[in-house]
């Protein structure tokens, strides 16, 4: 079976490779998501020759600023990476899907279920993915195409090196990388269709830089 899977390359993505190589064939897409043409062309011709059976929304950026500080640049890229390429992605592949009677998973974030200052940008991102997934799942059910929103909280990665604050060094306050990797297997393993899926550590606690 073959996956696509993106953010492949560090935090969550690659725990998830790490997590299903046995079961799946990692395809890890050369192009850059921002670059939607050369995207479409890729995976167009991924799929000449293989159907998928599972694409996984992974990557993902973060900007977490006053919405005016922020520049036009800025916002199209986060917008970019975090919604358009995923939907487009799908796009691409639904068909093959449908032959396989595969999975969709999209990595949103608990900023898609609740409202945090300084977060309007990277909320709307990543609610749209989320409120896409739902959507897509009614659409695409009687096909057998399973779709998941995946919501996971402040998680332990790389994510935040650019960012003005960080996870708590306090274990009980943030999640692993392989948390969300092993939420994935439980999906994929599922009988049913898991839809939402909501993870959080047991408290929260942040650290300024």
């Amino acid at each position: 079976m073959k996956a696509i899977i993106t953010g492949y390359s560090s935090g969550i993505g690659k725990a998830i490779c790490e997590q299903i190589e046995n079961r799946y064939e990692i395809i890890k897409l050369k192009s850059r998501l921002e670059n939607i043409d050369s995207l479409e062309k890729e995976v167009k011709q991924i799929l000449k020759t293989a159907d998928i059976d599972l694409l996984v929304n992974c990557a993902g950026v973060g900007v977490f600023e006053p919405h005016e500080q922020l520049n036009i640049k800025q916002i199209k890229s986060l917008i970019d990476i975090n919604l358009t390429a995923p939907i487009i992605l799908t796009n691409l592949v639904l068909r093959s899907l449908k032959k396989t009677k595969g999975h969709i998973i999209n990595i949103s974030s608990i900023e898609a279920t609740k409202h945090s200052k300084f977060s309007a940008l990277y909320t709307a991102s990543k609610s749209g993915l989320r409120d896409f997934s739902l959507s897509l799942f009614e659409e695409v059910r009687k096909s057998e195409v399973k779709v998941c929103s995946i919501n996971p909280d402040i998680t332990k990665t790389s994510f935040f090196d650019d960012l003005k604050f960080e996870p708590s060094s306090k274990q009980d306050t943030y999640l692993l990388a392989s948390d969300i990797a092993k939420a994935v297997q439980y999906v994929l393993d599922s009988n049913g269709t898991i839809t939402d899926l909501t993870i959080r550590p047991t408290k929260f606690e942040i650290k300024r830089k």
